[in-house]
């Protein structure tokens, strides 16, 4: 159990950083944050900072050297960089949980052992192989590049009549994943915790609203049935344990609706704080972000319970220039990520209500 005035180093420099400094800073821990990048908004707060490339191993090594435990705020980070300061520090998620989630493939593969559900999928590992997949799973299905997408991004539609080898290529060529769509009623989250200890916490499985790819809106709690909650909550704690994860974990889920009765089906698992639990700042006792620095720091869990029905909107390019009407306006709670550069798609801040 680390002391107040312990040093959390965290891979990454973005907003989900930034805001874990801040919670850590709470509770008397420091950040140090390592980015490649020098206008990185968690360096604004962070106690501590190293600018350098992540396959830098002398400035990994001197970074380890300077913290207690080491964390990251984003799951590409490269594998070799993981082992690097593994040799030095406790990585918390383990670099285990990290690589099962940096592969679609290996994820949903991992996903599906539990006996949990997913999309049918089919590995894609050449322009060649893409026919094979669409004749098993048909034309209504996604193309996804196995690593490296987010947002939206690495991903392709298949049309009818559309030309299968220009799919494969607009992806870059790279080895990919065949998913088949799933008609979806909801879109819904859990994000929870694991503790050192194996204790287990979970907040209200929120609902997740998308535009453009990029989630626009969440509302707690989900509008499920309550045993449809339950067995949400359920798959996460399993995937967390079988993972022997550390940390804050979030879960994404699709609700289907057949003949009245709720299934779900795993989307994708993020190993760290994640959009859909922004809510958590302003409308549960312990925010996420506090809840990740407890766990990594060996703390026991906060409490999760909600203040009441929530409601986060995220600020998306342009519309962060509305944060004066949002500051006058009584019970919004604004959030802005310092971002020096306002760009199409990009996340500039969120905005809560306490609805």
């Amino acid at each position: 159990m680390l002391p107040p005035g312990a040093t959390i180093g965290i891979l990454g420099g973005g907003q989900l950083a930034r805001m874990l400094a801040l919670a850590g800073a709470r509770l008397g821990l420091k950040s140090h944050v390592f980015s490649p990048f020098p206008d990185d908004p968690a360096f604004d707060v962070c106690a501590a900072r190293t600018q350098a490339e992540f396959d830098d191993e002398a400035a990994l090594a001197a970074f380890a050297e300077s913290v207690d435990v080491v964390t990251y705020e984003f799951e590409n980070v490269p594998a070799r960089t993981a082992q690097v300061l593994e040799a030095h520090r406790p990585v918390r998620p383990n670099p285990r949980a990290l690589a099962l989630t940096q592969d679609r493939l290996v994820e949903k593969e991992f996903v599906q052992s539990l006996g949990i559900a997913t999309a049918d999928f089919v590995a894609v590992d050449n322009a060649g192989a893409l026919p094979r997949a669409v004749a098993r799973l048909g034309r209504n299905s996604i193309l996804k590049t196995r690593r490296l997408g987010y947002d939206g991004k690495g991903q392709t539609q298949l049309r009818d009549g559309g030309d299968l080898a220009v799919a494969f290529r607009t992806l870059g060529g790279a080895p990919c994943i065949l998913e088949s769509v799933v008609p979806f009623a909801k879109e819904a989250s859990v994000v929870a915790a694991r503790g050192l200890n194996g204790e287990f916490r979970a907040y209200d499985v929120c609902e997740n609203l998308h535009e453009h790819h990029i989630l626009a809106r969440t509302l707690a709690p989900a509008e499920i049935a309550e045993e449809t909650a339950i067995r949400a909550i359920d798959i996460a704690r399993r995937i967390a344990e079988a993972a022997h994860y550390v940390g804050v974990i979030a879960v994404e889920l699709f609700v289907v609706v057949d003949e009245g009765r709720e299934a779900l089906i795993v989307n994708e698992i993020a190993p760290r704080v994640h959009n859909s639990g922004h809510w958590t700042l302003d409308g549960a006792l312990t925010s996420q972000f506090e809840q990740h620095m407890r766990a990594i720091a060996g703390w026991p869990l906060g409490s999760t319970r909600r203040h009441g029905r929530v409601e986060m909107r995220n600020l998306i390019g342009v519309e962060v220039n509305a944060w004066p009407e949002l500051a006058r306006e009584d019970g919004a709670c604004v959030h802005l990520y310092g971002k020096k550069e306002t760009r199409p798609g990009r996340k500039m801040g969120h905005v809560t209500r306490i609805l």
